[in-house]
């Protein structure tokens, strides 16, 4: 195993351009602005559509991925988190939180068409290729609700032993998932819904963020203790792990350029090239504070974050205030 940490080099390959002369491999060629109210998680890009889903406040925004044109909004009675879609079958979803429940939306008309109830706050949601079910993770419930989008009913529901976050399908029959509280990978067997491994991901601190390279069955976890471990999806083995920025958060995988990133709170984006299937080149690009989630395009390569500005934490929160007026979504091109 090889491996470089490079804050200042970021190797010159697929896609890459030299961090030499400060000259980032990527630099923000757009923001988005909406003008709306409210805190924000997750964002999904449509690369059929060109729709970007972004959560925020009580809502979903739907913007024009290229030009940022607002094209419609989705409203809920409390916070929204994830969005998964479903373009086979014409629907959206939506992880509705503290509500616990997904509201399912029409794609095309962007109307409501029902509500699926859930485990516990319904945080990360994501639709698995493999099994088609839409499956959610439910934070307080410790629990992940399997959802059919054939008739939109529950079908399933896997008991985990802590907090989930994001998960990823490797597309041939196993979901990971991170369980923050236990700081470990859970690998669910997409047939039967039941855990089958639990890896730690030392030496991660718990997790939140995950990614997948399903060609190499590499799994890139974003950790609390400003860490991406590099796990392999086969076995558990950690094969490499790299320092990233404060409140790192958010994970995605170009899978053409083989780009692991990690979105991070502090304001960084950390960049991690594969050279292989156990060997990394890394770096960071400056963002801005609070562009903590993210969603790539893998049909332009394009980087989506979103990020405000922000006055100190209400009591009894632990994240600071979106000044309103501020929302805002970052585009990254590469150079």
């Amino acid at each position: 195993m090889k491996k470089n940490f490079l804050l200042t080099v970021i190797l010159l390959a697929a896609g890459f351009s030299s961090f030499a002369q400060n000259k980032p491999a990527f630099h923000i060629a757009h923001i988005f602005p909406i003008h709306s109210a409210g805190g924000y998680d997750y964002l999904t890009v449509d690369s059929l559509s060109n729709n970007l889903y972004v959560s925020h406040g009580s809502q979903v925004n739907i913007l024009n991925k290229n030009t940022g044109d607002s094209i419609g909004v989705i409203k809920t009675e409390k916070d929204v988190h994830g969005i998964a879609l479903v373009p086979a079958l014409g629907k959206g979803y939506i992880s509705n939180g503290s509500m616990n429940r997904v509201l399912v939306f029409d794609l095309a008309t962007h109307k409501t068409l029902k509500y699926v109830p859930t485990g516990e706050f319904a945080d990360g949601i994501f639709y698995d290729d493999f099994s088609k079910k839409v499956i959610t993770s439910n934070g307080r419930g410790k629990s992940m609700t399997v959802i059919d989008p054939v008739t939109d009913t529950v079908v399933a529901t896997v008991q985990l032993t802590g907090w989930p976050e994001a998960a990823v399908s490797d597309g041939k029959g196993h979901i990971y998932v991170n369980n923050a509280e236990k700081a470990e990978v859970d690998v669910i067997d997409a047939h039967t819904f039941t855990i089958i491994h639990q890896w730690p991901n030392t030496p991660g601190a718990g997790a939140s963020g995950l990614a997948i390279d399903r060609q190499n069955m590499l799994l890139f976890a974003t950790c609390r203790n400003k860490m991406m471990i590099v796990m392999d999806a086969r076995n558990g083995k950690v094969i490499d792990s790299f320092p990233t920025g404060q409140g790192a958060d958010g994970a995605a995988f170009d899978s053409r350029l083989k780009n692991a990133y990690s979105s991070n709170g502090e304001g960084t984006l950390t960049v991690i090239k594969e050279l292989g299937a156990d060997r990394f080149v890394a770096g960071n690009v400056v963002t801005k504070p609070g562009a903590r989630t993210i969603t790539v395009d893998q049909k332009t390569h394009k980087i989506y974050l979103p990020s405000a500005s922000f006055k100190p934490a209400a009591k009894g929160s632990f994240r600071p205030q979106v000044i309103p007026g501020t929302f805002k979504v970052l585009v990254l091109e590469r150079n």
